[in-house]
Order: structure tokens, then C-alpha cells, then sequence
């Protein structure tokens, strides 16, 4: 039996790979399928299921897609509803694979069809459970995510999730392996670890929400506590999962146009097409297209995107390095963004080369934001989350955090300069670009944020530990 995570870590996704016997499942596949068809090549094994564990909201599944090369049948557990063939699996179901066993167990409770998978071994014995949403190290799937008007709210599915992790997770032996569907840096959990494999004994010690002695109603109030809105793209990403979408190669190649500075000028105006310059956030801040939007692909990448551009059919003109034009478009799609138009040809340079308008940000160290407190008042704005933000932060600076900068467009001064900043760089380059691009130049973003603000003496608040916000 071998078993391999393949985690991505833009998207903080574990996919997984089981083979046995010359067979293999393929457990909640990204959307581009060939490095799971290349990986049983080498295996001499040929992908005989597919088993996804909920509808994701987050990225769009490889399921369709693998499941029409390969032949491979997709797998859900119960309550799920597709537009393709699919088998929808009873509770307690169990698919042989080589000389090992996968059952489902049914764990209603992050959506109503999220189920997780029990890995038995050769000798009948659970060896581990590919827990999907349901359970992550540290935390538990987010139970607002599959709210119905007037049927079922976040508080129903967090006491269907308290039910599930305890009549289905818990009562398994403590040497249990989990293999979660995501850790850090996902938005599908509150807390969720950077580990991504460990037992189920040691969840059970450190996992807030598998205290032995956890009421039901203090587990729906510490799980729904605190839970920020869904960023919009999810319910997309949900519909395609449910409904089915082009296959991967051929949103390459209707994307992967290349346009001369002239052409990609054109179709600029003449579109609706967001301009997504991927470039490093220095690069940006040295020269760019006007009015063009700022997410390099050297951060959160794929869920910034989803985040700030939302509408997953939103055309998109992009501005890469060179060379990375099809690793943008792969992790565009990932997520549902299926909409790119084209991509400039030659990059920046080439627009540069052709005499053409370009704008650049005031990006400067943090010892000028620690010159201009010393001269007098000045105004800070802070995009970070709001727990960093209460964590610590610039007396006086204002929160106004990324994910929701639109809402904030108002409280930026139009007639003076101000700074903003992040905790390294990334999300206030991102930050500028969107400000920019609604006219609002009058800004200086500093390099290195707030790490660098510490560290050339500016005043900030005490320090107060997240976990106990």
C-alpha cells in the first residue's frame, strides 16, 4: 500500500494518491489531472476511483475531468446531487482497492453531503481516515458554508458536524492517521495547522473541538464564533464542482494568447477585462499598466484573486513574467477563474519598450513612516487581518482590512498622503493597485510592512496573543 499527499500550497489543498495492488484512488484531485495520470504510469497502476469528499467551494476539483480520461467513477458519500454520473455512496459503504478497503463514513455537518474516507489495511485494520472538511489539524470545516434560506442555518450544521466528529471520528483508535483536505492558510477553517498529516490520539489532545467533555451548545458557540463572511467566489466554485466545466487543456488554450502591447491595448478597452499584473510586488511598484490590479503569484496567489475579483467569469488580461503565462492561467483555473482573454507578449518590458503610459507606487523603507510620526501627525492604514491587527499595531493606524478594501474606499483622505501597509509587502502592493485603480494615488506603501515598521522604532501597540482574541 502506498499512500502520498500532494499538497499545493497556494491553495493549502492536500490532494491524495492510494495504491494497492496495481490499483489506485485519487482523493479530491486538482483540476489539472496529469501529474495523477503520470504518477500511476509509474506505478504500472491504472486509477480505478475517485473519490471526492464534498462539494469544495474553495477550488474546483480534477473529478470530471479525470474521471472522462481515465474511466475511473466518482465517488460521493450521501445527500450529494450532480449533474454527471456518479455514485453516490450509502453510509458505511466500502470500495475494495488492491488488497486495502476505503468506507465511507457519512459527516454531515461542514455541508450535508461532506463525507470522510477510512483507509483500512491488508488485515482489516484503520490505518487512516482522509478527513476532507470535516476534520483539520487544529480545527473543524467552517458550517456556514451550506446555509439554506429558511431550512438550515450555520448553528444546525455546527450541532450536525458536533454529531459527526463524535458518533463517526472520535470512537477510531488513536494511531489513526488524518489526512486533511487543507491546513494553513485556507479559508474553509478558523485555525486551521501548517502541519498537514498526524494522528488522530494527539487531534483528540490538542483539537479544541474534540474536547472530551465539549457540550453540545458550547461546541456550535466556539465553532461559529468569530466566522468572517465566505469570500463571494465560493458558491461559484461549489456550482462547478456540482455541475461539471471545460476540462483544463482546453481553458489553456483558448487563455494562452498572446498579445502585442498594441492588441492587448485594444482589448482593454474594449472589454471589461480586469488588467492582472502577477508580477513580484517590487516590479509593480517600479512600473505598470494603469489602472491594472496587482496579485503576484509569489503569495496567496489563487484565493487573493478569488477574493478581490469574485466573479469567477470576469475576463481577465494578464501581465506576467515571462515564461509563467501558463502556470497563471493553471492557477486561475484552479479556482474557477476560466475568463483569461490573453496575456501581454513580451511583458511589462514590452509595453515599456513602446513608449507607452505607465504608472508606478511610492513604496518606500519604513524609516520614512518613522521620519514623518517624528514631524508631526500622519495617516496609517493597516490591511491586515483584523486579529493581526489586534495582535499589535501602528498606534493610531487605521484597520481596513484587504479582504474587504472596497468597503473601506471612503475613509482613505483624498487630499493629503498617507501610508499603508501589510505585515510583509504582498497584500498592501495588492492593496495600492486596487486604490489606484479607483483614483486614489495619494498614498505611500512601506517596504517590508509591518515587520519593518518594528524593526526602525516606530511606536506600536502591546503585544496581545492571537489565541486569545
Amino acid at each position: 500500500m502506498k499512500i502520498e499527499q500532494i499538497y499545493t500550497g497556494c491553495l493549502a489543498q492536500g490532494a491524495y494518491y492510494i495504491e494497492s495492488k496495481g490499483e489506485v484512488a485519487i482523493i479530491d484531485p486538482l483540476r489539472e489531472v496529469k501529474p495523477y495520470i503520470n504518477r500511476a504510469k509509474l506505478d504500472d497502476a491504472k486509477i480505478k476511483y475517485i473519490f471526492e469528499t464534498h462539494f469544495h467551494a474553495d477550488f474546483v476539483s480534477g473529478h470530471v475531468t479525470l474521471s472522462k480520461k481515465t474511466g475511473a467513477p466518482i465517488i460521493f458519500g450521501p445527500n450529494a446531487e450532480t449533474n454527471f454520473d456518479a455514485i453516490i455512496a450509502k453510509d458505511d459503504q466500502e470500495f475494495k482497492l488492491g488488497d486495502v478497503t476505503i468506507k465511507v463514513l457519512h459527516t454531515p455537518g461542514h455541508t450535508m453531503e461532506s463525507s470522510v474516507f477510512l483507509l483500512k489495511d491488508e488485515n482489516g485494520k484503520d490505518h487512516a481516515i482522509f478527513s476532507g472538511d470535516t476534520l483539520f489539524l487544529g480545527d473543524v470545516g467552517r458550517p456556514d458554508l451550506a446555509q439554506k434560506m429558511g431550512e438550515l442555518t450555520e448553528k444546525d450544521l455546527a450541532g450536525f458536524l458536533f454529531d459527526s466528529l463524535r458518533t463517526k471520528i472520535m470512537p477510531l483508535a488513536d494511531d489513526v492517521i488524518v489526512y486533511p483536505a487543507h491546513g494553513a492558510g485556507s479559508a474553509c477553517g478558523k485555525n486551521l495547522s501548517k502541519e498537514t498529516v498526524d494522528t488522530l490520539g494527539n487531534q483528540k489532545k490538542t483539537n479544541y473541538a474534540l474536547r472530551a467533555d465539549m457540550t453540545k451548545e458550547e461546541f456550535i458557540d466556539e465553532v461559529t464564533e468569530g466566522l468572517l463572511p465566505p469570500p463571494q467566489y465560493f458558491p461559484l466554485n461549489v456550482k462547478m464542482n456540482k455541475e461539471g466545466y471545460d476540462d483544463f487543456d482546453k481553458v489553456l488554450q483558448r487563455s494562452a494568447q498572446a498579445l502585442t502591447p498594441e492588441a492587448f491595448e485594444t482589448a482593454a478597452n474594449e472589454t471589461e477585462a480586469v488588467v492582472l499584473d502577477v508580477r513580484h510586488q517590487d516590479d509593480f511598484a517600479k512600473g505598470h499598466i494603469p489602472r491594472s490590479i496587482f496579485i503576484g503569484l509569489e503569495g496567496g496567489f489563487a484565493p487573493w484573486v478569488g477574493a478581490l475579483i469574485a466573479d469567477v467569469k470576469q475576463p481577465i488580461l494578464l501581465v506576467t513574467p515571462e515564461g509563467r503565462e501558463e502556470e497563471t492561467i493553471t492557477r486561475l483555473s484552479r479556482v474557477g477563474f476560466d475568463y483569461v482573454i490573453g496575456y501581454l507578449k513580451g511583458g511589462f518590458e514590452a509595453w515599456k519598450n513602446t513608449s507607452k503610459e505607465y504608472d508606478t507606487v511610492s513604496s518606500l523603507p519604513a524609516s520614512a513612516l518613522k521620519k514623518a510620526k517624528d514631524d508631526g501627525e500622519v495617516s496609517v492604514f493597516d490591511v491586515r487581518k483584523n486579529g493581526e491587527y489586534l495582535s499589535e499595531h501602528v498606534i493610531n493606524a487605521n484597520n481596513t482590512p484587504l479582504d474587504y478594501i472596497n468597503d473601506y474606499l471612503a475613509e482613505f483622505p483624498d487630499n493629503k498622503t498617507f501610508f499603508i501597509h501589510c505585515a510583509g509587502g504582498y497584500r498592501s502592493m495588492i492593496a495600492a493597485s486596487i486604490l489606484k485603480s479607483r483614483g486614489i494615488h495619494n498614498l505611500i506603501d512601506i517596504k517590508g510592512g509591518f515587520k519593518a515598521i518594528k524593526e526602525a522604532g516606530v511606536e506600536v501597540s502591546n503585544y496581545v496573543c492571537p489565541s486569545t482574541l
